[in-house]
């Protein structure tokens, strides 16, 4: 029987910014953590993937890594 994860993405704003925590399965039965930063600009949108370097046993833990990347990340942002 194959386990199925089904996560929520979680959305932080600041400024121009969003980051978007999310999970991906890799080799092993691991997961990782990544965050989506986008910024809005109105017509011209820039994005950038930023990957938790640590792999984790469960969904749980990788979306709580993820969650805490993106908090770093948008609070070095500057406005």
């Amino acid at each position: 029987m194959q386990e199925r994860c089904i996560m929520e993405d979680v959305t932080y704003t600041k400024g121009l910014y969003t980051a978007t925590a999310t999970i991906r399965p890799v080799d092993g039965g691991q997961y990782q953590g990544v965050v989506a930063l986008s910024r809005d600009e109105g017509d011209e949108t820039e994005d950038t993937v930023y990957e938790v370097e640590a792999t984790s046993a469960t969904a749980d833990e990788a979306l709580e890594e993820a969650k805490a990347l993106a908090h770093r990340i948008l609070g070095e942002i500057e406005l």
